[in-house]
């Protein structure tokens, strides 16, 4: 493994194997998704749920945060943002945009972020959840419930449409999603969506606000 401090040096660690397939695609093109992802502001993607966003400081898990832009919106409302990205070209990338920004980076993946310690009042996964396959969701809610502190908030973005040729997605049902959390203690605080911001007609987003304990 090779995690980043937050002033973006590289620290070793233990050998890490990324398990998604979607993985070659986003290493080798981390500078074009880049200069998509960062035309986008955290407030015009998430607009829809910013009302529920923890107004008090708490610790924040960004997984699959790729160029660290909602990481670091985050951290500029003061929050305590744990990074999580496997691919080391995106994270280079994050640490090139975002400089100067108090964000800890973190090499691991879902379903078992094995290396992600502790409780966290507010989870994000955008644009992560249709990586998985089937038989990896049940195990990596699961996790992701047990990461929450109680009364914490999960928020996940779903992409519906083709996939891309070139990379492993699953158009993931909201209705099905919402389920399985619920069999894992999370209960429905919000579910939104549009259409999609990079102006793809074919693409159309869903977004779930999920929490720990009573709604």
């Amino acid at each position: 493994m090779t995690s980043l401090a937050a002033d973006g040096e590289d620290v070793p660690g233990p050998p890490y194997v990324p398990s998604s397939g979607a993985q070659p695609n986003y290493a080798s093109a981390a500078a074009a998704l880049a200069e998509r992802y960062e035309s986008l502001t955290f407030e015009s993607v998430h607009g829809q749920i910013l009302h529920l966003l923890p107004q008090s400081p708490v610790r924040v898990a960004d997984i699959g945060a790729g160029t660290g832009r909602d990481a670091a919106a985050l951290a500029g409302r003061g929050h305590e943002v744990l990074a999580v990205e496997p691919v080391r070209e995106l994270r280079l990338v994050a640490q090139q945009l975002h400089p100067d920004v108090p964000i800890t980076w973190l090499e691991d993946s879902l379903p078992g972020l094995e290396r992600v310690e502790g409780r966290f009042g507010l989870i994000l996964l955008s644009a992560v959840w249709m990586h998985l396959e089937p038989r990896e969701r049940t195990a990596a809610m699961r996790r992701l419930a047990e990461l929450l502190a109680p009364g914490g908030l999960l928020l996940i973005s779903l992409r519906h449409g083709p996939p891309p040729a070139d990379r492993t997605m699953f158009d993931v049902p909201a209705a099905e999603t919402a389920a399985l959390a619920q069999e894992c203690g999370l209960g429905l605080a919000h579910l939104g969506g549009g259409q999609d911001q990079l102006d793809r007609n074919e693409i159309h987003w869903s977004e779930l606000a999920l929490r720990k304990g009573p709604v």
